[in-house]
């Protein structure tokens, strides 16, 4: 029901906004609505501003020296801590830990590599403030700067992340993966064409092939275990899918869920997809279950 709802009334309205300024002014606001009413931030939860960011406590969540980042997704340009209030509750209440979401700077006033230096910067400082353990979350834009900060990190012969979560999230910036499983079977929220204007605004006039933007991890050793979901009705699905062939290939612990009927970070959409609350809690408890068990959330 969702899917054919948004399929119907999404994305006609996602396709048909241009790729500039005004048409990004449009889709803040239309993005931070929906994403509001499909997913209200979880009673009991208590957000406080951060630097660059805000600080999210789930019921329940309290922990002296581990956290999670929160990386928001929306292709660069769009969205931010708060619309994702519906998501980072649920990802503190779950796992039992503080969420921290941080904010980067949005394309198109911002380019690459702005919003991954700007995520490396969220995580240095989270390290300064003390936390020993950092689990690592994000979906879609956000799963690439997640991937891209762990990969920065192992270079650099730094600690990764303890874990990751990646919902949806996208791995090709070329969109070449999505329009091939586009032409199999259509995205119920937005046209591979659409989003690769979007994602664009912010690689504009970088090299595709950057090992920032193109992940090969032919040269990553002890990349953080990770599990990476996706909806099967969504165009990133392929993402999903090819990001969790590399890691493996590369020797990291990888867990993949590919759910049947489901779209676009549905784990986002509490309050229509019965499923979201099951992937939720799954993505939660694989996070917590690379932390020492005297940190682990009761269950």
């Amino acid at each position: 029901m969702a899917a054919a709802l948004t399929t119907a009334f999404v994305r006609p309205i996602a396709n048909a906004i241009p790729a500039n300024r005004a048409g990004i002014r449009f889709s803040r606001a239309f993005i931070a609505t929906s994403l509001w009413l499909a997913s209200p931030p979880l009673k009991g939860s208590r957000v406080e501003p951060g630097v660059h960011g805000e600080w999210v406590r789930g019921p329940g969540a309290d922990s002296a020296d581990s956290v999670v980042l929160y990386i928001h997704g929306s292709g660069y340009a769009l969205c931010s801590a708060r619309t994702h209030r519906g998501l980072t509750t649920r990802v503190s209440a779950g796992t039992g830990l503080p969420v921290f979401a941080c904010e980067y700077r949005l394309a198109p006033r911002h380019r690459f590599p702005s919003a991954a230096d700007d995520v490396r910067a969220a995580y240095d400082r989270l390290l300064d403030q003390g936390y020993r353990r950092i689990l690592v979350a994000g979906d879609s834009a956000g799963g690439h700067l997640a991937v891209d900060l762990a990969t920065q990190l192992i270079s650099e012969r730094k600690d990764p992340p303890a874990a990751m979560a990646l919902f949806s999230p996208l791995f090709d910036v070329t969109f070449s993966l999505a329009a091939q499983r586009e032409r199999m079977r259509r995205d119920p929220m937005i046209s591979a064409a659409a989003a690769a204007k979007l994602v664009g605004l912010y690689t504009v006039d970088a090299d595709l092939a950057s090992a920032r933007l193109r992940f090969a991890f032919d040269d990553v050793k002890g990349f953080p275990p990770t599990i990476i979901q996706a909806g099967g009705l969504e165009m990133l699905a392929a993402d999903a899918i090819e990001l969790a062939r590399a890691l493996r290939r590369a020797g990291a612990d990888c867990e993949l869920d590919v759910v049947p009927g489901q779209m676009h970070v549905f784990q986002a959409l509490t309050r229509f997809i019965p499923e979201a609350a099951p992937a939720m809690e799954r993505a939660c408890r694989f996070l917590t279950g690379h932390l020492p068990a005297a940190l682990r959330k009761a269950s």
